[in-house]
């Protein structure tokens, strides 16, 4: 009976107006510095192409830090909780997130995990389940993805509990991106692939080194072959450029040297993945 008359009296302290303008002060003030952290962070970042994935990823942990010390501001000063009332307004709680809090509750400790055990981190080239694309923000509830099509696309943090996500760079800015072509069967290979690794060391966005080598491999389809050529990129924003150059220009060569090249249905460039 007094547990349950401690439970009463302390929402009835929460109701109290002056302690709910506290905490909503409290809380905008939070949103208002996260913003602003943001924004700095977005800033210094573009200004250091090379440093761009290092300083982004303080962001969530910024967030999470904010957002955690007004959650304190709010509950502990201001309602100075007894053991009692704990246990009343944890029952609340618990009961807010069984009826209807559920998946928003899932969300954040995937955020969470998320933060602590780096997955992936803002900056990063990621695949989610279906969606691809790289990680502009990270938030307690969801992840934003930004496609290479420029679409932004908000992936619930809780997807990493029940989707295969995979990291094309893993925080590094430079990232492998793999390029196939189709030839016919009966094409000289050999020339296909000088074709396709010329195309690739040329590229002005191409990233070479003792660790990043340039591969050219074939595979043979069912009414075709493929010459598929990997390489990296120095900055992970130039996946599609890439791609882009090194296919249009080993086609050009391709017909100027006479080698076939079938229609695919369905055969697209694919995206980058670190290997």
């Amino acid at each position: 009976m007094r547990l349950a008359q401690a439970g009463v009296e302390e929402v009835e302290r929460v109701l109290d107006p002056a302690l709910l303008l506290s905490a909503v002060a409290v809380f905008i003030g939070a949103y208002v510095l996260v913003r602003v952290i943001t924004f700095l962070l977005s800033a210094a970042a573009d200004r250091s192409p090379t440093r761009r994935i290092t300083i982004k990823m303080f962001g969530p942990i910024l967030k999470l830090v904010v957002y955690a010390g007004a959650v304190y501001v709010v509950f502990v000063p201001l309602l100075e909780l007894t053991a009692a009332q704990v246990l009343a307004v944890s029952g609340l709680i618990g009961a807010a997130i069984g009826f209807g809090l559920k998946d928003l509750f899932a969300g954040i400790v995937g955020g969470l995990v998320i933060i602590f055990e780096k997955p992936y981190q803002v900056g990063d080239k990621v695949r989610v389940g279906d969606d691809y694309g790289e990680v502009t923000a990270i938030g307690l509830r969801s992840t934003t993805l930004q496609t290479p099509d420029d679409t932004a696309i908000v992936v619930p943090n809780d997807a990493l509990f029940t989707s295969n996500v995979a990291n094309a760079n893993s925080g590094a800015p430079e990232m492998m991106v793999v390029v196939d072509l189709a030839v016919a069967p009966g094409a000289d290979i050999d020339s296909a692939k000088a074709i396709v690794e010329d195309a690739i060391v040329t590229s002005p966005y191409v990233y070479v080194d003792k660790n990043r080598p340039v591969a050219v491999r074939v595979r043979d389809e069912e009414y075709y072959r493929t010459i598929r050529g990997k390489a990296y990129v120095a900055d992970l924003r130039d996946e599609m450029a890439f791609a882009s150059d090194v296919t249009e220009r080993s086609l050009e060569a391709f017909e100027k040297r006479g080698i076939e090249t079938p229609e695919v249905p369905g055969l697209s460039t694919e995206r980058g993945q670190r290997s």
